[in-house]
């Protein structure tokens, strides 16, 4: 079968910052509400989830994901408005590619 596929990341300063893993983190803490809980549904380390986000929230522009601290009822994690922002921008960036591709897979038909 042919198909033409693709991955879309955005870069800062010629390092990965967001794309797909990224982005299914984030809505993984969303639905969770955990950081944990979301890294181990992805089969990803705590560490590497929270280093993911450690990044995020640093070289982004804002904050991506706000966590409390464990305390009686354990700790939690909640995106942030503008982490919600840019999720949904990626998702329309994403859409208008995913259309050019199928508008233009044609070309698999000459191969």
């Amino acid at each position: 079968m042919k198909e033409i596929r693709f991955r879309c990341w955005i870069d800062i300063n010629d390092e990965k910052f967001f794309g797909p893993g990224p982005m299914q983190l984030l809505l993984l803490v969303e639905q969770e509400g955990s950081i944990a809980k979301a890294a181990k549904t992805m089969g990803m380390s705590y560490k590497k989830a929270w280093d993911l986000i450690n990044t995020l929230n640093s070289k982004g522009s804002q904050p991506y994901v706000i966590s409390q601290k464990g305390g009686q009822k354990g700790g939690g994690a909640e995106l942030t408005a503008h982490a919600k922002t840019v999720i949904q921008s990626y998702q329309h960036l994403l859409d208008k590619l995913e259309s050019l591709v199928k508008d233009e897979d044609k070309i698999l038909n000459l191969l």
